[in-house]
Formats: structure tokens, sequence, C-alpha cells
């Protein structure tokens, strides 16, 4: 029988692989059918929709891993099984940062107030760029993870079974000179570009918070409404984002014993980085927010409280 701490593991990985799914699902078929219906997909759904389809393929692979690395290791720490998993893991993880740095650097030139001619030439052109910008992602990510095929390698470890018996173990690691650059170029350097379009984003809506965002009643109007939102999204998207990357830095250390409480938490954050980076996007987007308050009014989960009727009392006089 498995212990109880891989069973609760494998049971929460099911739990948001279906959540995380569904979600990016979700934003892909709204998306999807706008298009279909002939309405014209701004740079900003491309971005989503490309994001959540690596999510998914992201959410699919990581099932499968860990469930195999739990019931199948034999087979699982094969070469060729391991090899395999360890590109196909690599792949969507770094797009998924990259794809992040073009929705961040999306809202950037889309809110903040650029006087250099470059930028003001990048803002005017964004429409057009943000496809160039999801290729170089998606080659950037290819040019970093597949190289990790060819970087892993088996290193032997005597482990000490008894007093007197120690056996001889081999098992995979990647190597150093590899993972340095590639870790820099597809994780820290995203991380670091998303910070700083966040911190531009609040810079600026800092700086230009006057009463010219509010209409007569005070109230702010829908474009200050949308920037807010959008730099909400963006520092939500950086949260979870650090948190990822700080557990599998710690994860891949070995920093924590298997079955301690810090190891359950990293293992926690890994497996809803995708389910909670969907729903981000999902409160950061009115179209797609009013789409899931639907859904969920349809299957019972959500619903709102009936509307009073005021009543009219009348008074019949008689003369």
């Amino acid at each position: 029988m498995l212990p109880v701490f891989i069973i609760a593991s494998l049971a929460i990985l099911a739990l948001s692989t279906l959540i995380g799914v569904f979600t990016n699902t979700l934003i892909i078929a709204v998306n999807l059918i706008d298009k279909i219906k002939g309405k014209p997909l701004s740079s900003s759904d491309l971005i989503l929709a490309t994001l959540c389809t690596s999510n998914v393929l992201f959410q699919f692979i990581m099932l499968i891993n860990d469930y195999m690395s739990f019931l199948y290791s034999d087979i699982y720490f094969t070469d060729e099984v391991f090899i395999t998993f360890t590109v196909l893991l690599f792949l969507p993880i770094y797009s998924s940062f990259w794809f992040t740095v073009c929705l961040s650097v999306y809202y950037c030139l889309q809110i903040v107030i650029f006087t250099h001619p470059l930028l003001i030439r990048l803002k005017m052109g964004l429409s057009r760029m943000v496809p160039c910008l999801l290729v170089a992602s998606v080659f950037t990510s290819l040019t970093t993870g597949l190289p990790s095929a060819w970087n892993l390698y088996r290193v032997a470890e005597d482990v000490n079974m008894t007093t007197n018996h120690s056996i001889e173990i081999s098992f995979l690691k990647m190597n150093i000179v590899y993972l340095l650059p590639s870790n820099i170029i597809s994780c820290s350097l995203p991380l670091l570009l998303v910070a700083i379009a966040d911190g531009l984003i609040i810079k600026s809506l800092v700086t230009h918070r006057h009463d010219a965002n509010r209409n007569s009643k005070g109230e702010l109007n829908s474009h200050a409404e949308g920037r807010i939102r959008a730099a909400r999204t963006i520092s939500c998207l950086l949260y979870l984002y650090m948190s990822f990357y700080v557990s599998e830095i710690l994860m891949f250390l070995d920093a924590f014993p298997p079955t301690s409480l810090a190891y359950c938490a990293c293992l926690m954050v890994i497996y809803s980085y995708s389910p909670a980076q969907s729903i981000v996007l999902i409160f950061g987007s009115p179209k797609l927010k009013q789409v899931s308050l639907r859904l969920l009014q349809c299957t019972g989960l959500f619903s709102k409280e009936p509307s009073k009727t005021p009543v009219v009392l009348s008074i019949k006089l008689e003369i």
C-alpha cells in the first residue's frame, strides 16, 4: 500500500489538474468562439490563449510525470523515459514564463506613458509586435529546453542498508554547465522583466492619479479601472511566478526531506501554479469573469439573490 503522503499528493495533483484544465480551457474556448463569430481577436486575447494552451500542456505532462514517478518508478527512472519527461516539462514551463513576459510587456506599453521615440514607436505598432513576441518566446523556450536531453548523466552513490551492508545505486543528474545558463535565460530573466513591467505600471498609476480619471460623481472611469485591473493582474502573476520559481529551486536542490512539511508546501505551490494563474487571468478580464459567473449560475454553484420588486400600496379614497 502506498504511503499516505503519496496518496494525498496524487489526489491533490488530480484535483489541481481538473481545475487547471477547466479554467485554462475556458479562456481558450471564449477567445476561439469570439474568433469564430467574426469578432476581432485583440493582442491581449491572443497572448492569453497562447499562455493557457501552454498551461494545459504543462498540467497534463506534470500529471503523467508525477503519477509515473510514484507508481511506476522502475520504468520512469530509465534513461529514455526520464529524459523525455524532463524535456517535456522544461518546454511548457519556459514557454509559460516567456508568455507571461509578453502579457506584462503588452500591459506596460498600453498603460505607461513614454516619451522616448523608440518606445513610442513600439507602442504604436504593438498589435503587429505581439505575434513576433510569441514566436520569439517559443523559439527561446525550445533553444533552452531541448538541450536538456543531452545534459543528463548518471551518478553512482553507495547507500547503507545496514551497518555491514551497502548497495550502489545510480540516478540521473543535470549538468550544471547547461542548467545555470538555461535557468538564467528562461527563468530568472523573464522574472526580472515581469517585475520591471509591474513596477513601471504601478509607478505610472501612482504618478498619474488625478481627477481626470474620475467622472462627475467622483467614481473612476472605465479607462482608469482597466489600468488598475491590469496592474493588479500583473502583480498577482508576479507573485505566483516568484512562488513557483522559489519552490522549484528548493525542490531541485533537495533542500527539504521528501516527507517534511516544507517539501509538501513547495509541492502544493507547484501543483496550484497553473490553476491559480488562470483564475487570476479570468478575474482580470471582465469578459472572462462574466462568462465564468454565467457558467457557475448554470451549474447552481453560484446564484444571484433575486431582486426584490418594490410593492406599491394604493389607497382608494371614497368621496
